[in-house]
């Protein structure tokens, strides 16, 4: 039986993950990053490395041809850009290229498998979580490139997928969110506003499996938002970071226009630099949006999704694990 899976994005954060879980799935993995990426945390494994040009629907449809890759999660894109364009361009016309290189195969694969984000559908209301009915608005360049990416693959006529939206992503190796965790261990817990807000968090290990699982699933052309099935407020994962590090912290709440103007200064720091800062003017929008809460009944009843971990026992393992490897 052919097991070959290609996973797109492997080098990454949560590409790890995808790997490992496949591995332990049985899949004979093959890892889809950039000549330049560094891949020395994926040595250990059991993979093989290959270089797909995404930009050239012929020569990734000569790609799936000699490999005869059975399936394809496709995990690789962009969270930080100078423009819309460059979004659009990594995001989704290279999600584009890939599906018609698919479709046009000669071995076309069984399914793939599309991790987009819970931000192409935008953020929901205190009073309403987003469900996959909910009429798409995003809020962020990114946000907008995913849901293009998702539109592209709607329209390409005789593809078998899944798109899978989740929330925000947490876990082992993962860099944005640490810089909180270091705040915290520093005594600092800092918030924009002091408004309410609803938040979701899903565990990566959760993702990944969901990720994989769905590669045998029969459902098809069909997309699902994943979380862990909690609604948490703003303060949540800090009172959780500080309980692990045993930390007592001062409480900040940054004024938004304080905030506004610190991302418009760090724009200007960046704007030659190649680095794109954490706080900036474009992510404003989704980091001071009432709430990300979702519904996962539709993966649950149709993917039979289960989350195996909550904030309290992801963040657990997750801190340990930086402790482990001296990121915290």
């Amino acid at each position: 039986m052919n097991r070959k899976l290609l996973i797109t994005g492997a080098s990454g954060f949560v590409g790890y993950h995808l790997i490992t879980e496949a591995l332990h799935q049985g899949y004979d993995v093959y890892a889809a990053v950039r000549e330049s990426s560094s891949v020395a945390h994926l040595a250990h494994l059991p993979i093989r490395f290959t270089y797909p040009d995404f930009g050239n629907v012929h020569e990734l449809r000569k790609e799936l041809d000699e490999k005869e890759y059975a399936y394809i999660i496709h995990a690789a894109g962009i969270t930080k850009a100078r423009t819309q364009k460059e979004y659009d361009l990594v995001n989704a016309v290279y999600t584009r290229n890939l599906a018609q290189a698919i479709v046009s195969s000669g071995r076309p694969s069984k399914k793939l498998v599309f991790l987009s984000s819970l931000a192409a559908s935008g953020p929901a209301t205190l009073s309403q979580p987003v469900e996959e009915i909910s009429k798409p608005s995003p809020v962020t360049p990114y946000g907008k490139s995913k849901l293009m990416a998702e539109q592209y693959l709607n329209n390409t006529y005789g593809l078998d997928f899944i798109t899978l939206k989740p929330t925000a992503v947490y876990g082992p190796r993962e860099k944005d969110l640490l810089l909180m965790f270091r705040s915290i261990g520093r005594g600092l817990e800092p918030y924009i506003g002091n408004q309410d807000q609803h938040l979701s968090f899903i565990y990566v290990k959760d993702l990944a499996r969901a990720a994989v699982n769905a590669l045998q699933s029969n459902r098809s052309r069909k997309s699902y938002l994943l979380s862990d099935g909690m609604v948490y407020d703003k303060y949540a994962m800090g009172e959780v970071v500080k309980a692990l590090l045993q930390k007592k912290t001062i409480r900040l709440h940054i004024p938004i226009p304080v905030v506004r103007l610190v991302a418009r200064v760090l724009d200007t720091a960046y704007a030659f630099s190649s680095k794109t800062p954490t706080i900036n003017r474009e992510k404003l929008p989704e980091l001071m949006a009432e709430s990300w809460a979702c519904s996962i009944e539709k993966a649950r009843t149709e993917l039979d999704f289960e989350p195996q971990y909550d904030l309290k026992k992801g963040l657990a393992e997750t801190i340990r694990w930086y402790k482990n490897n001296n990121w915290l």
